[in-house]
């Protein structure tokens, strides 16, 4: 199974990149893209890939962020009404009041900081936080675009410097 995604993701890179006309190595960074994309996964399974394919650190870091914001909009825009639509299955029911219960779980901490809490929320680098997370909650809090999608890109770019650092062996670097 897992031969088959990485599979998959390799061919859907490397079609991206011959249509593009890049060379070889420009599948490298659309696969970083596509793998930031990925929920839990986002940027703090990208650029571990980043480090392992050779990339280099700054341009890893810019593609990861842009890959982990790309579906920020599209959450923020869409998740309400689509859980309004499958609130209204019987079998999709279960979905929008699952979500509902994760957020209500950290409701107090981002709220009591608002766009430092959420900010904060997805800045650590851990499973469960991150920019869908953080996204899912700034729409079921009723969090304005503008400030939802700012506390968001706060979040992951200071993510994305604490990975990276880790990554790129960059405290490794200061410490010796």
């Amino acid at each position: 199974m897992v031969e088959s995604i990485k599979l998959f993701m390799n061919n859907f890179a490397e079609s991206i990149v011959t249509f593009l006309g890049f060379g070889v190595e420009a599948a490298n960074y659309v696969y970083v893209f596509l793998i930031s994309m990925i929920p839990v996964v986002e940027l703090r399974g990208a650029l571990p890939v980043a480090y392992a394919l050779d990339l280099h650190p700054i341009a890893s870091y810019i593609t990861a962020l842009l890959g982990n914001l790309f579906p920020v909009p599209f959450i923020l825009f869409l998740i309400t009404p689509l859980c309004r639509a499958l609130q209204k299955t019987k079998i999709l029911a279960w979905f929008p009041r699952w979500m509902e219960r994760k957020v209500e779980k950290n409701r107090d901490k981002i709220e009591r900081y608002k766009f430092w809490g959420l900010c904060i929320f997805v800045a650590i680098p851990l499973p469960g936080t991150g920019a869908w997370t953080g996204a899912l909650a700034a729409a079921f809090l009723n969090y304005k675009f503008k400030d939802a999608f700012l506390s968001i890109l706060c979040g992951v770019c200071i993510a994305g410097v604490i990975v990276s650092l880790i990554s790129f062996g960059i405290f490794g670097v200061i410490i010796n």
